[in-house]
């Protein structure tokens, strides 16, 4: 597996505990993001790192930079359809790009000069944003925020394939750690090693709302 690891006790120490964070694990080229799919898209992709055979490009789809983010809304792997674990290496000027274009999901007054020209610009993007509570390994609800992105049309297409860099199947990790969840000696819970990612424009971090000096 190429994803860093560290405990998970000593990140909680390091990352923040209140406001919007794109927690993530990134380089000077890539960005981790994960997705959960059933078997018959999973293993396609991780096999030939990218998205295909059964894999629909009509549908918008969300990914997500932080992992217990994604360890709580597919249960660590256990929920139906969603067993086959993934660990997508992105290219990090994509996912700038993707920041780049999205829109909420929901009308935010301080953001939008009104509801309708919101919805305008709903009906007219591609790529979506969504901040939902974080949750710690246990599924518990945090006051730090966890974004999630949505892709449709031509950034779907991107994505898929041209965006990729490589695709792994950690659904094995999931389950092993898991197994340590279970038995709930979160001191020995390793997950990938995140920390806070914010773009090199200042305005496009106020716009997602990202909270620099907040912790």
């Amino acid at each position: 597996m190429k994803l860093k690891l560290k405990k998970y006790i000593e990140q909680i120490e390091e990352w923040p505990r209140r406001g919007h964070h794109i927690m993530a694990q990134y380089d000077d080229e890539k960005i981790i993001v994960y997705q959960s799919y059933k078997p018959e898209i999973g293993n396609f992709a991780a096999k030939n790192k990218y998205f295909g055979g059964s894999f629909s490009l009509d549908r918008m789809t969300w990914i997500k930079p932080n992992f217990l983010w994604m360890m709580y809304r597919n249960g660590w792997g256990t929920k139906e359809g969603q067993e086959t674990v993934l660990a997508i290496h992105l290219k990090k000027e994509a996912f700038v790009k993707y920041l780049n274009n999205v829109v909420y999901s929901s009308f935010k007054s301080e953001i939008y000069i009104s509801y309708d020209s919101w919805k305008e610009e709903v009906k007219s993007s591609d790529v979506r944003l969504q901040w939902d509570p974080d949750h710690d390994p246990f599924g518990l609800k945090l006051e730090r925020r966890a974004i999630q992105i949505g892709l449709r049309n031509e950034f779907i297409k991107s994505y898929a394939k041209d965006d990729i860099i490589d695709i792994e199947d950690i659904s094995e990790f999931v389950c092993e750690q898991y197994k340590i969840v279970k038995s709930k000696n979160l001191k020995e819970l390793m997950i990938p090693y995140e920390k806070p990612f914010y773009c090199m424009n200042n305005e496009l971090n106020k716009y997602l709302m990202l909270n620099k000096n907040e912790n």
